[in-house]
Order: C-alpha cells, then structure tokens, then sequence
C-alpha cells in the first residue's frame, strides 16, 4: 500500500474570551508576561475589571485556547482605544496588545499565532487599524510576519497618583 501523506495538523481551537476568563487571562498575564508577578490582591483587582472590560460593550477583546486539563493554554488580550484620525486609522481606532501568553506546557503548538491571528482579525472588522505592542526578543519574529516592524521612538513612563517619582510596589494593596 502507498504511505498516505499525513494530514496537516489541526488548527488550534480558539475562541473568542468571555467575562468567565479574566481570571485565567489574568493569572496568565501575571505569570508570563509582566516582569515581577502580581500579589494576591493585584490579581483579583485585574480579574474584577478585566471582566467589565470584557463584556460586549466593554473595551478589551480577547482570544483564548482552552487547556484540556482546565483553565487557559494561551491567550491575546487588547484594549482598544480612540486616537485622533489620520491617513493610517481613519476611524481614529487604536488597540493596544497587553498580553500574549502561553502555558509552557503547551507552546510549540502554534496557540500564540492562533490567538494573536484571531484577535487581529477581530480588532480589524471592528474597524481598528492602528496595532501596538511590546514585544520580547523571543516573540519579536511572530509578531513581524504578522505584519509588526519596531518602532524605536516608543518610550515608556510609570508615574503613580501621589508619588510623582517612585514606582508603584505590586505587592502593595490597591
């Protein structure tokens, strides 16, 4: 018999977040993506207002892939927002990629492509043309054949209420 030729691999199942994953998209953002993970009270603080943010009248869109064993294997989060228009974003629509995360478990499996993809492709029928983010030397090369190229302008300044040079502790209660 003549070997058949594998069949390509199944793409990954995402779907599009809900209020019920701010926790999870959370706890992934916090572990993987920011640089010192967040406390306790930190994290149930992002989970409260992730849920609004998430709800269909809400300003976070986001894309998921579910673990088999429970919880969130990866996900993309943004936040949109409205800039002043030009001949690039016309519609004055900017969004802002906070997150992408995967479990170590599962990377290696196209889950961050998959969720990056799909949340791109959400933010531009919304009418989004305007794309950033931070990206690490790792994640850099996905993110420039999704179409990203660096902007080495691009500055960034932490200035909490009432402490005008010191930094924001992420231990400390909110």
């Amino acid at each position: 018999m003549p070997d058949r030729p594998e069949p390509p691999p199944a793409s990954p199942p995402v779907r599009p977040a809900v209020p019920a994953d701010a926790g999870e998209i959370a706890r992934l953002r916090s572990a993987y993506v920011l640089s010192e993970p967040l406390g306790h009270a930190w994290l149930a603080v992002t989970r409260e207002q992730l849920a609004q943010r998430l709800r269909p009248e809400g300003d976070a869109r986001a894309y998921v892939v579910d673990a088999p064993d429970g919880g969130l294997a990866a996900c993309a989060l943004a936040l949109v927002h409205r800039v002043l228009p030009g001949p690039g974003y016309p519609r004055g629509l900017a969004a802002r990629i906070h997150a992408v995360a995967t479990e170590p478990a599962h990377r290696r499996r196209g889950y961050a492509r998959a969720v990056v993809s799909s949340l791109l492709g959400h933010l531009q029928m919304d009418g989004v043309t305007l794309f950033e983010l931070h990206a690490s030397d790792e994640a850099a090369p996905l993110y420039a054949e999704l179409g990203f190229t660096r902007d080495p302008a691009l500055m960034r300044m932490i200035r909490p209420v009432g402490q005008p040079s010191a930094r924001l502790s992420r231990d400390r209660e909110p």
